[in-house]
């Protein structure tokens, strides 16, 4: 009985602990197990994690991801998720980690030579477009992804979707005049056809939303107009699927970066 009750003041305090932080702004909410793997892999600092069944997450991390299971193990307790968030990861496990500082994040956007580009993205709409575009610039090792508008890239739903790979890059928002230096890229249906250019490490590669494209602000502020080929009486690709064209097209990793 003794350690029935333990364990349930052990619960509570968990939960408690929980709700004292959870609405902090410099933190962030890393729903699901994959999200909390890729933040502790690339160096978050985890302030809580919690999981109806800590013994199942310890066993995926295990699993999926021996690299950070000690971690995993450290940092995970028992918690009723249902009462703590407003929709449970099928994973089970959710986490609250601290959020890069931006002047850190602008400091890795502004050095020069740049090794890899910049995607902007210029007032994006939808949540979940974002984060696959965040982690696709993980993947491809862009140096940041930077959005214009009023969509927060930080957002838990862009994190979501980003698998927690906001930590493998810097991701900001940033005003039109406040871009990065850089040659940019504009992703333009009359633009030059991108199998025609070579696309350098240091560049912006903007792209626009699929319904309105690149604002004419930023159209204005071009280096250049770069395509994408399409199939006529197609519309338009999907924003990631854009993205995934261009830095493919740029080159991708390099193994000693």
């Amino acid at each position: 009985m003794s350690e029935q009750r333990g364990e349930t003041d052990g619960i509570e305090d968990t939960e408690r602990q929980w709700r004292e932080i959870a609405g902090r702004e410099e933190l962030v909410l890393l729903d699901g197990f994959h999200a909390l793997k890729h933040a502790l892999r690339f160096g978050a600092e985890v302030r809580l994690a919690v999981a109806e069944d800590p013994d199942a997450v310890r066993g995926l991390a295990r699993e999926l991801a021996p690299d950070v299971e000690a971690q995993v193990a450290r940092l995970v307790r028992r918690a009723p998720l249902k009462g703590l968030l407003a929709r449970v990861h099928p994973t089970g496990v959710a986490a609250l980690a601290v959020r890069p500082g931006r002047a850190e994040g602008r400091a890795r956007l502004d050095a020069r030579p740049r090794t890899a580009p910049i995607v902007v993205l210029d007032n994006p709409r939808n949540l979940g477009n974002v984060g696959a575009v965040v982690r696709l610039a993980a993947g491809f090792g862009a140096t940041g992804v930077i959005t214009r508008g009023d969509l927060d890239p930080w957002h838990p739903h862009v994190v979501r979707a980003g698998a927690g790979l906001h930590y493998a890059t810097t991701v900001d928002r940033v005003e039109l005049g406040t871009l990065p230096s850089g040659p940019l890229y504009a992703l333009d249906p009359e633009g030059e056809d991108i199998r025609a250019l070579t696309l350098p490490d240091e560049a912006l590669l903007a792209f626009g939303s699929e319904r309105h494209g690149i604002s004419p602000e930023l159209r204005a502020r071009a280096d250049h107009l770069v395509s994408l080929p399409m199939r006529p009486q197609v519309s338009s690709y999907n924003l990631a699927t854009s993205v995934a064209m261009a830095l493919f097209h740029w080159g991708g990793p390099r193994e000693n970066a």
